[in-house]
């Protein structure tokens, strides 16, 4: 069975300076992790900037069967990277990843102001 298209990891290699600086990618919290692998879970989309580091992500289910587009996606240093929500993978890191990232909020608004409180004047009981 082939894997969701909604599940796939997008990779842009090498994106211009116009378009890291666009994204605001240097105002972005850093994460970094040594070689090694790792079994993550993405609850929101991330978007990625790798400054260093080199990686091949399995995702969850994956068959070894390049047919079925189950082979593993690679990236490192100089990618921007765009890891969906809802993907489960595991993360073979054989060198150590220094990058930017950032969630995606679940809406693109933010959510509306609370309702302002009832005026007291005219409680009753």
């Amino acid at each position: 069975m082939a894997a969701d298209s909604n599940q796939r990891i997008i990779v842009e290699k090498n994106p211009s300076e116009a378009r890291l600086s666009e994204l605001g990618i240097k105002s972005w919290p850093k994460w970094g992790c040594s070689p090694g692998k790792y079994q993550l879970k993405f609850d929101a989309e991330e978007t990625c900037y790798l400054l260093k580091g080199k990686v091949k992500a399995y995702p969850k289910g994956y068959s070894g069967n390049e047919e079925e587009g189950g082979c593993c996606v690679e990236f490192g240093a100089g990618d921007l990277v765009i890891l969906p929500k809802g993907l489960s993978c595991t993360w073979d890191v054989s060198v150590a990843v220094d990058k930017h990232y950032k969630f995606e909020s679940t809406s693109s608004t933010p959510p509306p102001p609370p309702p302002p409180p009832p005026s007291s004047s005219s409680s009753s009981f």
